[in-house]
C-alpha cells in the first residue's frame, strides 16, 4: 500500500522505494555515512543516466563523507537540524529543495535530480543534478532560411527556454511550468510577456491544458490535437516551430509559445491563416522582397490546390477554354491513353505523394536521390507505356513543387490532402464542381477560430490597419502598432514612424 510521506527509517523507505520502481537496473541507491552525524546512515537515491556522475561524487558524496563543508557549531546543528545544516552548507547543488512528499520525490528523481535520506529524519533534500545527453543546439531542418540565427530548438526544455531568455531580457518575461501526461510527466512551459499578452486568452489555454488526461506526451502535436478549436478540421489552428527567433517574435507580439520537453517544435497560440505563408526570412530582408516572396507562396498554394483539378475540367468538360494550339498539343499526348481524364490525373498523383513520402522515409544519402529518379523515371515510363499524357506529368508536377514553396509543412500537407476530393468533384460536375469545392474551402477557412482569433483575420473580416504585416511586408519603420489578433494589453510596439524613418543627413 503506497503512502504519502516519507519514513524515519532507512530501511522502511527504501522498500518503499523498490515496492514502486521495482528492481529496475538504472535505478540507483547508494549508502554511506556521515562522519560528522556521528556515522549517522544515509543513502542517495538518482537514476543512472539521467544524472552527471560527477556532480554526484563533487557536490554531495565528497562534501559529506570528507567532512570539509558540515559545520562546527554543534549548537547549529541541533538548532536548526541535521536537514536544515546539510541542506544550507554540506551540499554544493544549485538547487536544494526540502520535501517530506514521496510523490514529489520520485517525480523530480524520476526527472534527474537526486534525493537524500538520512536516519531517523523524516525530510529528503532534494538536489539538481540533471545532465542528461541531449543534441547539441543545431540548424532547424524544417525551416531553413537564407540570413537567419543558425541555432534551433532541442529535445531538452531548459535549453529551449535559454535560447528565448538570450533574444528577449524583458523583466516581464514569464515562464509557467507543468506537467502533463499520467504515465510520462511531461514538462511543458508556456512562455509569454505579461504585461503584453491577453490575460483572457493565457487563462483559456491554461484550462485547455489542464483539462488534459491522457497517458503520455510523447511530442508537441499530441497537445495540439487536445486544445486546438477546430479538432476535425483539415486545416491547423495552432502554429508550430522549431526556431527560437520565430518563438521569440511571436511573445513579443503578444502571443503565447508552449514548448514541451523532449521536442525540438513548440506551438505558438493564437495564430491566422496568413502566419503559415510567412517564413522567418522575410523580416530580415528588405521589405520589397518580402512582399515579393508573400505573394509567390500565395500563387503556389493556390496553384498546388487547384492545378490538376483546372486540368480535369479543361480535359474533360471545357475543352473549348483552351488555346487551339495548346488543345491540339494536348489532344496529340492524350491520344492512345486508355483512361478518362480523371483516372489518369488520380493515379499520377497517388505516384508522385508515394514517391515523396518514401524519399522522406529513406535514409538521407540516397533519400533525395531516390525521389528524383523515381519521379523521372516513373512519369517517363508512363508516358512511353501510354498511360497518361506528357501535358499532365508536366501539371502534375508543377502543383508538387508548389506544395514545396509554402514554409509550413503542416498546411502544405493539407492542401495537399484536399487536393484529392476537389479532383473528383471536378471530375464529376466540371466547373461546378470545381467552383463549388474552392467555395466550400474558403467557406470552411472563415469560419475557423484560433483562441478566439478569426482564422482568415486581418482579412476576413477585414481591417485595413492590420494589413501592414500580411499580403504586403511594410518597411520596419512603418509597423508601430502590434497585431490585432493577439489582443496585446499594449498595442504600441515603437515610436511613430516619421520619427524612425531614415533620412539623409540634412546639409
Amino acid at each position: 500500500m503506497q503512502k504519502d510521506k516519507i519514513s524515519r527509517s532507512l530501511n522502511e523507505n527504501q522498500k518503499y522505494i523498490k515496492n514502486v520502481l521495482g528492481d529496475s537496473a538504472d535505478i540507483i541507491i547508494r549508502n554511506f555515512v556521515i562522519p560528522s552525524f556521528n556515522n549517522c546512515r544515509a543513502f542517495i537515491l538518482y537514476v543512472d543516466g539521467l544524472i552527471g556522475t560527477k556532480e554526484i561524487d563533487d557536490i554531495i558524496l565528497k562534501p559529506l563523507i570528507n567532512n570539509t563543508l558540515l559545520p562546527s557549531n554543534k549548537n547549529y546543528i541541533q538548532s536548526v537540524g541535521p536537514i536544515r545544516a546539510l541542506a544550507e552548507s554540506a551540499v554544493l547543488a544549485a538547487s536544494v529543495k526540502e520535501t517530506q512528499e514521496w510523490k514529489e520525490i520520485l517525480d523530480l528523481v524520476l526527472s534527474g535530480d537526486t534525493a537524500l535520506f538520512i536516519d531517523s529524519c523524516d525530510t529528503a533534500i532534494v538536489m539538481s543534478t540533471r545532465g542528461f545527453e541531449s543534441r547539441s543546439v543545431s540548424e532547424p531542418l524544417a525551416e531553413g532560411e537564407i540570413r537567419a540565427s543558425r541555432d534551433g530548438f532541442i529535445e531538452n526544455i531548459r535549453v529551449n527556454t535559454s535560447l528565448i531568455r538570450r533574444r528577449i531580457k524583458d523583466y516581464s518575461l514569464r515562464m509557467d511550468s507543468m506537467k502533463i501526461g499520467e504515465r510520462t510527466k511531461t514538462d511543458v512551459v508556456l512562455v509569454y510577456i505579461d504585461n503584453l499578452v491577453n490575460k483572457e486568452i493565457l487563462g483559456e489555454l491554461k484550462s485547455r491544458l489542464e483539462r488534459i488526461k491522457v497517458d503520455s506526451i510523447l511530442e508537441s502535436g499530441y497537445i495540439e490535437e487536445l486544445i486546438e478549436d477546430a479538432p476535425l478540421s483539415p486545416f491547423p489552428t495552432i502554429e508550430h516551430t522549431e526556431r527560437p527567433d520565430k518563438a521569440s517574435a511571436a511573445i513579443l507580439e503578444g502571443r503565447i509559445v508552449i514548448i514541451v520537453d523532449n521536442t525540438p517544435f513548440s506551438l505558438l497560440v493564437p495564430t491566422v491563416f496568413w502566419q503559415y505563408l510567412q517564413a522567418t526570412g522575410d523580416y530580415y530582408e528588405r521589405h520589397y522582397v518580402g512582399t515579393f516572396l508573400r505573394w509567390l507562396r500565395m500563387l503556389a498554394l493556390f496553384l498546388s490546390l487547384t492545378l490538376s483539378s483546372f486540368y480535369v475540367m479543361l480535359s474533360s468538360f471545357h475543352q473549348e477554354m483552351y488555346p487551339t494550339l495548346l488543345a491540339l498539343r494536348v489532344a496529340a499526348g492524350r491520344e492512345g491513353v486508355p483512361f478518362p481524364s480523371i483516372i489518369e490525373v488520380l493515379l499520377m498523383e497517388f505516384m508522385f505523394e508515394i514517391i515523396r513520402e518514401a524519399g522522406i522515409r529513406m535514409p538521407k544519402p540516397v533519400g533525395q536521390a531516390v525521389s528524383i529518379v523515381g519521379a523521372l523515371v516513373v512519369g517517363e515510363a508512363a508516358v512511353t507505356a501510354g498511360l497518361v499524357g506528357p501535358t499532365l506529368v508536366i501539371v502534375v508536377a508543377g502543383a508538387g513543387i508548389c506544395s514545396f514553396a509554402i514554409p509550413a509543412y503542416s498546411l502544405s500537407i493539407s492542401f495537399r490532402l484536399l487536393r484529392f476530393p476537389l479532383i473528383l468533384l471536378t471530375g464529376s460536375f466540371g466547373l461546378l464542381g470545381f467552383l463549388g469545392g474552392t467555395i466550400a474551402i474558403t467557406l470552411h477557412l472563415l469560419s475557423l477560430r484560433s483562441f478566439g482569433a478569426p482564422f482568415l483575420a486581418p482579412i476576413g473580416p477585414f481591417r485595413l490597419h492590420g494589413n501592414k504585416d500580411v499580403l504586403i511586408r511594410v518597411p520596419w519603420w512603418m509597423m508601430k502598432n502590434r497585431p490585432k489578433i493577439t489582443q496585446a494589453e499594449d498595442s504600441s510596439r515603437q515610436a511613430d514612424s516619421e520619427e524612425l524613418k531614415p533620412k539623409p543627413p540634412s546639409t
